[in-house]
């Protein structure tokens, strides 16, 4: 396992524009140290908030060591706590999701208010103060539908992504969706190769024939330096959709931790499907004005990717196992009044990101097994085709080498 030391090295011999080394792909502690220095401490999209659209409705996930519950409360608002019982620590809830009336522990049944209050607590002594006992919280907020969690004591500042991603995202109606269906697949390959293959499209012609029936692999598709620097179709797509109410132009955080920008699809295409038309019939998510809206692009380090189109959307969320393992969870949502079976069937509306997603597991496991060779060395990336991968890795090397910093080496 490469120290705190070791790592800063691994980062500051890399070659501008260069993949990186193995052990930063496949060492133990640079896992960890990818958990401590950023899982633990940024925002994480967590779930949609249509998943939980009634109080007592919960979904777990697991970040690194910390098992996490986030439940809609009785009030109505969403919250999240670790997934942990104060009196010995039991997880309370095991299952994906569920419903519930109480939080309750399923070994000696202390019970929690949805709010994270223990309330029942059976046989113990006169001195025991419940109130010191509840749930420990996780800083949790809603922005425009998505779900967003961090494990730190002090999140990082988050108001103006709340501010950017509501606005762009509130023609789409998230709020107002439902799950229509979700699958989570273990990708065997590192989480920032996952990240890395989702930031290029070098590879779609050769990976991915039911994408690119809707979604262009030509890199000036999805290249952009600003609200007013991109190719003439975007441009002109821009125009068109911002006259009909709908943000569209690029913004993006300063240092490219996350990015919107709505981009049109091939031919006119409608939605992600085989047949290029919508997958949903008879309704539209939120006040979508027209059925060719493109894709709404949105990404954010380090767990997400995203679309949003006309009749339904597709959120993603990636979360580290192993230094060679990556759990990807897709989740499809539709307008709630749609109806499965009359407005849309599951295989239409999954079929392009479900292959998709396959071939995208195959190439990066490929890619893994590749980098474990001892064989392995970092080579250049095309500054024409993989733009996004450099700045994604840029961001990783520039966060990690910030934060194990003198402090870091100090504490060794």
């Amino acid at each position: 396992m490469l120290s705190a030391s070791e790592i800063r090295a691994e980062l500051a011999a890399r070659r501008e524009n260069y993949s990186l080394s193995h052990e930063l792909y496949c060492d133990e502690g640079v896992l960890q140290a990818d958990l401590d220095q950023i899982f633990y401490r940024e925002w994480l999209f967590a779930v949609p908030a249509c998943e939980l659209p009634k109080p007592g409705n919960y979904a777990t996930l697991q970040v690194g060591a910390y098992p996490v519950i986030v439940v809609r409360g009785a009030d109505g608002m969403i919250r999240a706590f670790h997934n942990v019982c104060r009196h010995r620590g039991q997880r309370l809830c095991s299952a994906p999701s569920g419903t519930t009336a109480k939080l309750v522990c399923p070994y000696h049944q202390w019970t929690y208010e949805l709010d994270g209050r223990l309330i029942w607590a059976r046989d113990m002594q006169e001195d025991f103060d419940a109130s010191k006992h509840g749930l420990k919280k996780v800083h949790c907020v809603d922005i425009g539908g998505m779900v967003f969690i961090c494990l730190a004591e002090v999140p990082p500042p988050i108001a103006d992504l709340a501010q950017t991603l509501g606005r762009y995202l509130a023609p789409a109606g998230l709020k107002e969706a439902k799950v229509a269906f979700s699958s989570t697949i273990v990708e065997k390959g590192n989480w920032k190769l996952v990240i890395e293959n989702n930031r290029e499209c070098y590879h779609c012609g050769g990976s991915h024939p039911s994408l690119c029936r809707t979604y262009s692999d030509n890199p000036r598709m999805t290249a952009m330096e600003g609200p007013d620097a991109a190719s003439p179709d975007i441009l002109a797509h821009w125009k068109r959709c911002e006259e009909a109410g709908l943000p569209s132009r690029f913004t993006a955080h300063p240092r490219m931790q996350w990015r919107l920008a709505r981009i049109p699809l091939l031919n006119n295409a409608e939605s992600y499907t085989m047949s290029t038309k919508a997958a949903v019939t008879g309704h539209r998510m939120g006040q979508m004005p027209f059925s060719d809206a493109g894709s709404l692009l949105f990404f954010h380090y380090p767990n997400t990717w995203n679309h949003f189109l006309a009749d339904h959307a597709i959120v993603f969320r990636i979360l580290p196992l192993s230094p060679t393992e990556t759990e990807v969870t897709t989740k499809w949502l539709v307008p709630a009044d749609a109806v499965e079976g009359k407005d849309y069937d599951l295989k239409t509306l999954t079929e392009v990101w479900l292959n998709t997603n396959d071939e995208d597991r195959q190439v990066v496991e490929e890619n893994q097994k590749g980098i474990l060779s001892p064989a392995y060395e970092p080579g250049p990336y095309s500054t024409v085709q993989e733009e996004g991968v450099i700045q994604f890795v840029d961001w990783y090397c520039g966060t990690m080498a910030e934060r194990l910093g003198p402090t870091a080496q100090a504490a060794e």
